[in-house]
């Protein structure tokens, strides 16, 4: 098509004016794209932080410690917040559970003495998980009865309790981990004058686990030979790997079962909630938009062919096909539909980056690009525009 002939072509089929109706149409296309592309980003955002690869243990851990609630009925009942083998075996199947370990505490006294100027003597209770629940494995972590060395596995908060709180305090000084390693304390296990003792070095921290976690050959040793009442009694805390701890029916079994955990843990229960109505309201609420722009912009389009329907009428005349005058229309609407849709997507994208930005000083990895549930919806939202808006133009040049 020369360029005279297009010129031509645009002045008789599009000369009725409206710009200003176009840009509302425009802008309410843009509104509602975006809407709907942030909506499926946000989404998309959540569950990346909490199953994607880069996931943080701070908001995505699927570990998670549990034990029977503690209350004003039970709390003076031996055994009363002991799980069963059948209470474990339940566990086991509870919604989203993948594993559970036994938390064995130390049935026998085990006390902690360290000189210098940390000096301290105090009671200690130690408990042991199986190796694949711990968030790290030292190199070190092995003992057997032959052993006078002991490692410990230390909680993160202990040390931050410690260094933020009683240190300043006390006039003490505060400690790095390495320092802290570097320490060497003696622990006694057994009953008075019954008793062994072992030189203990922290060998590692748990961000999982909030207490001093020991081997647990050395648990099951001193269970054995210390124990001042039977064993074989069940745990009273267990370790969970759940599949997705933020899930609704998992914290609606925990709440049945009065068992408690961490409220950090159940956090993203809620926020998942809040998360799921927030974008399932902004979702409807961008797909009405997006509904309204498309309808005005395609009675838009119907609207300007009826304005040049003595136009059209000529040109049929004189030779022009309707196929050839809706091509020539579809290369004018066509890309203010894409230009549209491309503007929604840098604004996603731009809200992408800041929120990666954002997240970044938390400690949290995000994409800085939208992930692929957004570029889908995008292709969906383009597709489905674009075959409403050729209808539309051929059908208004077939009856015009």
């Amino acid at each position: 098509m020369s360029a005279i002939q297009n010129g031509i072509l645009r002045k008789l089929l599009l000369g009725g004016g409206g710009k200003s109706r176009l840009w509302a149409a425009l802008v309410a296309l843009c509104v509602g794209a975006s809407l709907l592309l942030v909506s499926v980003a946000i989404w998309s955002d959540f569950n990346e932080l909490l199953y994607g690869k880069d996931r943080n243990d701070a908001i995505g851990s699927t570990y998670m410690v549990v034990g029977k609630r503690v209350t004003e009925q039970n709390m003076g009942t031996a055994g009363a917040t002991v799980f069963t083998d059948a209470e474990i075996a339940d566990v086991r199947k509870a919604p989203q559970v993948q594993d559970v370990g036994l938390i064995t505490a130390n049935n026998f006294p085990v006390y902690a003495v360290m000189g210098g100027h940390l000096a301290f003597e105090t009671d200690m209770a130690v408990e042991s998980v199986p190796d694949h629940f711990l968030d790290q494995m030292p190199e070190d972590w092995k003992w057997d009865s032959n052993s006078h060395d002991l490692p410990l596995i230390l909680s993160s908060q202990f040390l931050d309790i410690y260094n933020y709180v009683f240190a300043p305090s006390q006039h003490l000084p505060q400690l790095s981990e390495r320092s802290v390693k570097s320490l060497a304390i003696q622990l006694k296990a057994g009953p008075a004058g019954n008793s062994e003792t072992y030189l203990a070095h922290v060998v590692g921290f748990s961000d999982r686990i909030g207490s001093v976690l020991v081997p647990q050959s050395f648990i099951d040793y001193g269970n054995r030979k210390y124990a001042q009442r039977l064993t074989g009694m069940g745990p009273s805390q267990l370790i969970l790997k759940t599949k997705d701890p933020s899930d609704v029916q998992f914290g609606k079994y925990l709440q049945q079962h009065d068992y408690n955990t961490n409220s950090q843990n159940l956090r993203w229960s809620k926020i998942r909630s809040i998360v799921e109505v927030v974008t399932t309201a902004t979702g409807v609420l961008a797909v009405l938009l997006l509904g309204i722009g498309a309808l005005v912009f395609i009675l838009f389009i119907e609207l300007t062919i009826a304005r040049a329907h003595a136009s059209l009428v000529l040109l049929r005349e004189i030779g022009y096909s309707a196929r050839y005058l809706s091509r020539f229309m579809n290369r004018r609407f066509v890309p203010l539909v894409a230009g549209t849709l491309l503007v929604a997507s840098l604004i996603t994208m731009t809200g992408q980056l800041f929120a990666a930005n954002a997240l970044k000083t938390q400690g949290l990895v995000l994409a800085s690009l939208p992930g692929m549930a957004v570029w889908g919806a995008l292709v969906v939202c383009l597709v489905m525009l674009l075959v409403l808006v050729t209808m539309a133009i051929r059908k208004a040049i077939s009856n015009g």
